[in-house]
């Protein structure tokens, strides 16, 4: 049958390099290019859209968008990447074993172009219209796209590398060649392997010594020591490509030489002629984090049983992506998402103003909810025999499995993209902080809903919200004030009391109990204060208290001491209640009363248009040295709730060109700063923002964007206006959560962490479930866990996750 709609084909254009091309995987499903009926990939937009007969969403876009002509692409393994049924699973996968194995000669495809106008129920194929030559470029534009695309297996695991001053500025002293002998050992010992080579002088020195048993004396950054050449290459990493890896001292970091090739010919080395005969830094990393992983058997030695069903699916490692998948998994086991996300998954999908789901949080939060909770995709991976198969077959970034029945798990590559995008950490595939990262998620999620306008009060994140009572008390004349700050979790200092070494050296600490955690928060708290009353400096006592009380309390247990301003990560034993049970009554504040007298307020102290500050956080800042205009920008960037994350943002902001500048505020009558220039309001606006919200969150962060954003989630009940209006004042919204008592908890979820630090090594999610008790979520691998496990890995949870039980 021939399509009179052709000549339409002349106006297709092949995407773009800096467009997404959905081919595959649909945007709103997790069904894909390897499924019977394949992805349909418009031509227009290049959205993916399935053609499964009850979701149809192939045809949903078509109807939506009018872009009537699709290509349908279909993968398959071809038969020599079908491993015989006595042939051994592929041994631990390496990064070079990713690069080789290429998708070209594990897969073939089938493509299809297809007109929907001709056939407006599943599209009309047109195998001819390939034999085009305008059509068959697109064509191989699409297939050639997406193939580049599939490389995210290997960019999953590799750093963001860029260059510095340090590299693109390097200045050669050496005139002369290195003779072949000059390059075989360390110039201050005999090593021979972990050899770096400065891009100065020529100096050959010996690395620091690394994971895996790879020696070093670190002669290499004793000559820079020595010498300040801060550029050197290490030997052992050069390809032909004229790749290495480059280290700069000075930035402390790996950098990019992108003039490498000419740098390494002054010493006579031809990259050309290089071969790559050790291992990068990055792969060093990828084998040490494939090596922190937790045990799949139970106490008597039999693998764990895996689970399938609804709510039973588990997420495919994306390369460093377990602390989202431990996240994920969490949060949907909490009946607010569930019941928020997928009951209405498909009138979304079909009442969805989005062009492109993939942009839409909504669109990709229906799809995880389908994903995880419908059971669709829960099931043994098949292998092309009929056997099952091992996830390592299709994903080589899946755990290695001591038994073929595990499923493959859904990709969540979307939804990645779209909750990182514009994030300095989480727009990367390095490993990240679970904690933090439930953090932006939140904040996407509320951001997203203020731009759609909806009810916050119907939101499923509201379930964590509650309010943190600070007590402040000054010691001569007893004067107090209190502050309720908003916040969604409550972070416990676990304090670190060590009880002896183990046989490989290793710290052992004394088991802590979760009640005393919650005692150190609540405990008073003796700082320097200057008391408006008594005018002078005094000691005052600061007290936590729970102001509200959450529906579901996130606890964030901190395991881990600052050493040269790094989190080490400290394995401490940590023991819930046995009954998994929390009461808090104990720790509930009650607020101003009868027999205390408030302090008075200070709005004169504070700059013209500086909002109030914590007083009891300004004073912990203080006393560690920083300056006062530093301390006020620190709370002003982290909400001016917490000394501990304004100091974190000091930390991170120390070399910041205007760290000592001045606050430029408005005046309360909105004058005194500039106007914040239109892009940055139109940004602002963008995100669900009025454009008056926008100016003043400009104006109160001297014009930053990120601390803009960061003011308008802490300020949420200010409209932006400068001068007060001349009706009545709204009254301000609580911080979320319940006063009333009792306040028992039950733990729901844990999620646990092994490695030395919270942004390496592995995290997996223990979460109890009606149907099979507790589950183990471990990236695709889902199983029910045995009592014991649970017992130990809930001692060393990271996050703590407790639903508050009913009255």
């Amino acid at each position: 049958m021939s399509c009179p709609h052709l000549a339409q084909l002349a106006r297709l254009q092949p995407p773009r390099l800096s467009q997404a091309v959905h081919r595959e995987e649909c945007t709103q499903c997790f069904d894909n290019q390897d499924s019977p009926l394949g992805i349909d990939v418009c031509l227009t937009c290049f959205n993916g859209g399935c053609l499964d007969k009850d979701r149809h969403h192939a045809r949903s876009h078509v109807a939506k968008t009018g872009h009537s002509l699709t290509l349908n692409v279909k993968r398959k393994l071809k038969p020599s990447a079908n491993r015989s049924d006595d042939e051994q699973p592929p041994a631990k996968m390496k990064k070079l074993a990713i690069i080789e194995d290429r998708e070209e000669d594990k897969y073939e495809h089938r493509s299809t172009l297809k007109c929907w106008t001709c056939a407006p129920e599943n599209g009309l194929e047109i195998p001819a219209a390939s034999e085009d030559p305008h059509v068959k470029s697109v064509i191989d534009a699409v297939m050639t796209s997406l193939s580049s695309a599939r490389q995210s297996e290997v960019k999953a695991w590799e750093e963001e590398i860029t260059p510095c001053e340090h590299t693109l500025m390097l200045q050669q002293s050496a005139t002369d060649h290195i003779a072949a002998s000059g390059l075989a050992h360390c110039t201050k010992c005999d090593l021979k392997e972990n050899l770096w080579l400065c891009l100065t002088c020529g100096s050959l020195g010996c690395g620091r010594q690394q994971f895996g048993g790879i020696g070093g004396n670190g002669h290499g950054l004793q000559h820079y020591e020595e010498t300040h050449h801060p550029v050197s290459v290490k030997l052992g990493t050069i390809t032909p490509e004229g790749n290495a890896d480059v280290y700069c001292y000075i930035c402390n970091d790996s950098k990019v030489d992108p003039d490498l090739s000419r740098h390494l010919a002054t010493f006579g080395i031809n990259v050309q002629t290089q071969t790559k005969t050790e291992k990068s830094m990055t792969e060093l990393q990828i084998e040490q984090n494939l090596s922190f992983d937790f045990s799949l058997t139970g106490e008597d030695g039999k693998a764990l049983e895996p689970v399938f069903g609804p709510g039973l699916t588990g997420l495919s490692n994306l390369g460093n992506s377990c602390y989202m998948a431990s996240v994920i998994q969490t949060v949907f086991s909490l009946p607010a998402f569930r019941q928020r996300y997928q009951p209405t998954a498909a009138s979304h999908w079909d009442a969805c103003r989005e062009t492109l789901p993939a942009d839409c949080v909504d669109c990709q939060m229906h799809k995880l909810a389908d994903g995880l909770l419908s059971g669709r995709y829960s099931h043994p991976r098949p292998h092309a025999s009929g056997a099952p198969s091992a996830p390592k077959d299709t994903n080589p970034l899946a755990h290695d499995s001591p038994t073929p029945v595990f499923q493959e798990g859904v990709r969540p590559a979307g939804f990645k993209a779209l909750v990182g995008k514009g994030h300095e950490e989480f727009a990367t595939m390095r490993q990240q902080d679970a904690e933090e990262f439930f953090t932006h998620l939140v904040t996407v999620l509320r951001r997203h809903a203020k731009k759609a306008g909806a009810d916050a009060r119907g939101e499923p994140t509201e379930v964590f919200a509650f309010g943190m009572e600070q007590r402040l008390q000054c010691g001569d004349c007893k004067r107090v004030r209190y502050r309720v700050d908003a916040t969604d979790s409550v972070s416990v200092p676990v304090p670190a009391r060590e009880k002896g070494r183990d046989e490989e050296g290793k710290v052992l600490y004394e088991e802590v109990s979760l009640t005393e955690c919650l005692d150190i928060v609540a405990g008073t708290e003796a700082l320097e204060y200057t008391c408006p009353v008594c005018a002078k400096k005094v000691i005052a006592t600061k007290q936590t208290r729970f102001a509200t009380f959450p529906e579901v309390l996130v606890v964030h247990a901190k395991k881990f001491q600052l050493v040269n301003w790094v989190p080490a990560k400290l394995d401490i034993p940590v023991i819930v209640p046995e009954s998994d049970e929390l009461q808090l009554d104990a720790y509930f504040g009650r607020g101003l009363q009868p027999n205390e007298t408030e302090l008075p307020n200070e709005e004169s102290a504070a700059a013209p248009g500086l909002p109030q500050m914590n007083e009891a956080a300004m004073a912990q800042l203080e006393a560690m040295g920083f300056s006062t205009v530093r301390c006020q920008k620190a709370l002003l960037a982290t909400g001016n709730n917490d000394a501990e994350a304004a100091m974190e943002w000091l930390f991170a902001h120390m070399d910041d060109e205007d760290i000592d500048a001045p606050i430029q505020l408005s005046s309360s009558a909105g004058g005194g700063a500039p106007e914040p220039a239109a892009e940055q309001v139109s940004m602002l606006a963008d995100m669900g923002f009025t454009p008056a919200q926008a100016r003043k969150a400009l104006r109160e962060t001297g014009g930053n964007a990120e601390r803009a954003v960061e003011w308008l989630f802490s300020h949420p009940d200010d409209a932006g206006e400068d001068a007060p209006s001349a009706g009545p004042t709204p009254a301000a919204a609580g911080p979320g959560g319940s006063t009333a008592l009792p306040a028992r908890f039950r733990l729901k979820a844990f999620i646990s962490h092994k490695g030395p630090s919270v942004h390496s090594g592995h995290y997996v999610a223990h979460v109890r479930t009606d149907e099979a008790g507790w589950v183990l979520f471990n990236d695709e691998k889902v199983v029910r866990a045995d009592a014991e496990s649970v017992r130990e890995l809930k001692k060393l949870a990271y996050l703590y996750v407790f639903e508050r039980v009913p009255m």
